[in-house]
């Protein structure tokens, strides 16, 4: 198991943030360079505090060699995002689904969103976990090197593009402001 873990920070109030990473996402896909979608498919307001919302998320495949597109299908580059927010706590619970390997990929998290006046910090904390016996092609024998290898290899490619995401974040606010 990988731990996934990003502090960062946005310039607006955490109010602001929090309300517009838990209402208006699909928004942000415009602004974030690597994402061709956001879609919500559910969203549930369970209490006055707590929000559960479904999307899936839709990478671009533009950066895949073309080499390799044959075997990367579409729905490969998709995953479902289950959130739940409580805004009493000013945090978000998520787990990740990665539509064709589901049963070999497990990811899950909260996000804190500190108040820092005209600014908030944001913490992720998460895990990542691959189970490689679960994936076409892996040897028995070599499943646990190659999960831990595949592990190292996601958290270090998503931790910038989840910075990244505060980024657009940033700019989709002073857009809309």
């Amino acid at each position: 198991m990988a731990k996934i873990s990003v502090t960062d920070k946005v310039t607006y109030p955490r109010e602001l943030v929090y309300r517009t990473f838990r209402d208006d996402l699909d928004d942000l896909d415009a602004y974030l360079p690597d994402i061709e979608s956001i879609t919500t498919k559910d969203r549930e307001d369970i209490d006055d505090n707590t929000t559960k919302v479904v999307r899936v998320w839709k990478a671009k495949d533009e950066e895949i060699p073309k080499l390799a597109r044959k075997f990367i299908k579409p729905e490969m580059l998709q995953w479902t995002d289950t959130a739940v927010w409580h805004k009493d706590e000013w945090t978000c619970d998520w787990d990740m689904e990665v539509g064709f390997l589901s049963d070999a990929i497990t990811a899950k998290g909260t996000n804190r969103y500190i108040d820092k006046g005209d600014e908030v910090e944001i913490i992720i904390d998460g895990t990542l976990e691959v189970d490689a016996r679960q994936i076409p092609g892996v040897p028995g024998m070599l499943a646990g090197r190659v999960g831990k290898a595949v592990e190292d290899f996601v958290v270090k490619m998503i931790t910038p593009n989840l910075k990244d995401v505060n980024r657009g974040m940033e700019k989709y606010l002073a857009e809309n402001e």
